[in-house]
Formats: structure tokens, sequence, C-alpha cells
């Protein structure tokens, strides 16, 4: 008898600890993926934290594949996507909504020793199909007639991703024809084109440039797009000098799409926990203002309005 109030006392602990544990799951919100998402999704959750003091946050990158794949299998609450969401991945129940907006652009060394003329002449569309998907060209002077026979270093992304995805696409390609030494993830990628002086890769916008300083990051360049092949870069195409002036480029359209893309939450079916739904309404309302103080583009009015009338379905 004299047992039955610690029994009764162990039976409540064990049920607050039950509901404390619930709370805490409920209010637990899961993301992996897109690299290229990672940075502003960090910077949102911290600023949500300020007025939502009981909501935990786990984010990890891994590439858009695993964010996609995440999402798909519930592992995650929401994945982090940087590309056009294929018809496959629709039929297999993927729900998302945009949030923003970046690039993808093409990247060389710094200590590249024909930088100067390739910054004059950039590269065309045709040619970077060339080097990156067909192989047929294969050195530097095959670009640049008065340069040497060094051959072109060519990296890519090994894991599956928005960035090579989004690349290829406009290359007129899928991410398994893009040749090129394989490298894991966006920062790395960025740092092993940086260390080669005859390396050409392509990174994430927010990869490329310190969003502090509004400057490339150390060690690394760009070669900018030829598109309308007259073999020169126009005023017109010659917009990569500061990241303020890569994201006007961006929102106007000067710099194309692909390789400009949308970047995306997304999930199996409509999310059904309030803490994800809050979540996204926020990024979508008040989230919005910290989108350009964080390195991208906002998207238009219409498509936030759009993705807000999926959240109410």
């Amino acid at each position: 008898m004299k047992r039955t109030p610690i029994i009764l006392l162990s039976i409540i602990l064990l049920a607050l600890t039950s509901c404390v544990s619930k709370k805490q799951k409920e209010n637990t919100l899961n993301f992996s993926g897109a690299f290229a998402l990672y940075p502003l999704n960090i910077k949102w959750a911290e600023e949500y934290k300020k007025t939502h003091e009981d909501v935990r946050f786990n984010i990890s990158g891994g590439g858009a594949g695993k964010g996609m794949a995440d999402a798909l299998a519930g592992t995650v609450d929401l994945g982090m996507f940087s590309r056009e969401i294929a018809r496959a991945e629709k039929d297999k129940g993927v729900w998302w909504v945009g949030l923003c907006k970046d690039a993808v652009i093409p990247t060389i060394s710094k200590d590249n020793p024909y930088l100067e003329a390739l910054k004059k002449r950039g590269i065309t569309r045709d040619e970077f199909r060339k080097i990156f998907i067909e192989g047929s060209i294969k050195s530097w002077n095959e670009i640049l007639p008065t340069a040497g026979d060094e051959a072109i270093t060519v990296y890519t992304r090994s894991d599956a991703c928005g960035a090579a995805g989004t690349w290829a696409k406009y290359l007129g390609g899928t991410q398994e024809d893009l040749k090129g030494v394989g490298v894991h993830g966006d920062p790395a990628l960025a740092q092993a084109v940086s260390k080669d002086k005859f390396g050409l890769g392509f990174n994430n916008t927010i990869y490329i440039y310190d969003i502090k300083t509004n400057e490339k990051r150390p060690g690394m360049e760009i070669i900018p797009l030829d598109q309308n092949e007259n073999g020169k870069i126009d005023p017109e195409e010659s917009f990569y000098s500061t990241f303020d002036n890569v994201l006007a480029a961006i929102a106007n359209g000067n710099y194309p799409s692909p390789p400009a893309r949308e970047l995306y939450f997304v999930s199996k079916g409509k999310p059904i926990k309030k803490a994800t739904l809050d979540y996204l309404k926020w990024t979508l309302t008040e989230g919005q203002k910290f989108v350009k103080e964080a390195g991208y583009v906002p998207i238009t009015q219409d498509r936030i309005d759009n993705y807000l009338k999926k959240l109410k379905q």
C-alpha cells in the first residue's frame, strides 16, 4: 500500500515527460537539401526564433537531391530544393512553395593566366556545352587562340544537386551528362576551382560572392556569358563585378533563366504540422524582408500570393 503514491507519481511524471516530448517534436522543424538555400534558411531560422522561442530548427545541407529524397520519405519536415521540379517528382506527390531566386554562374580561378582576355571575350553557351557536355573543347587555346595548350580542368558536382541540374539544363542536358572532376557540395567546388589556375566550374551566387563585402570571394573569378555570341562582352553583359550587380541582373532578366532559377521548400503532400505551416507563411510574408539582406533575389508579389493561396488550400 505504501508503494502506491510512488507508483502514481511515476505515472504522472511519465505522462508529463511524454507530453513535453510530444510538444518538442511538434515544435521542431527538420530540413535538409540544397546548399543554395541553406544560408537563407539559417538566416530565417535565426530571425524566426526571436519571436518564436519555442521552435527548434535542425538544418543540414547535402544537395537538392537529398532534400527531395528526404522530403518524399518523410524524414524531414521540408526539403530545400534548387532546380525546376520534374514531372516524376510531381507524380510522387511532391508539394512545394517558391521562396526567392538566385543563379548558377561559371567560375574560374583568379590565378588563371588568361583571365583578363577571357573576361573581355566571354564564353558562349555552345562553347560551354562543348566543354561540359560534349567534351570536344579540351584546352584553353581552343577558346583563346593566343593562349597556351594547357588542358581545361573541368569540375562538376558529385552529389545530386540543383546547381548541376540547372547548369546542365542551360546547356541542353542533365546533371548526368556533365563531364569533369566530381566534387561534393557547393563550398568544396568553389574551393577546388579557386585553387586550380586552369580549372573551370560553376557555383551558386552565394558561394561566389561575399555578402558582407559585395565582392568575389578570395581566389574566385567569373567567366561572363557571351549571350549574343558576338565574341566579346558588351556593356549589357558586363555585370559581374559586384554581388549587387549580379542580383540586379537576375532580377531584371539580363542573366538568363536557366541558369537563374527559383528556390523551393518541398514536402510529401501539403504539410499538416502547425509549426511547419506557420513557418512557411512567415517566410512568404515577414521573412521576405531578409531575402535581399541574405544575398538573394525576391520573387514577385504575384508569385508570393499564389504560394500563400496554396498554404490555405
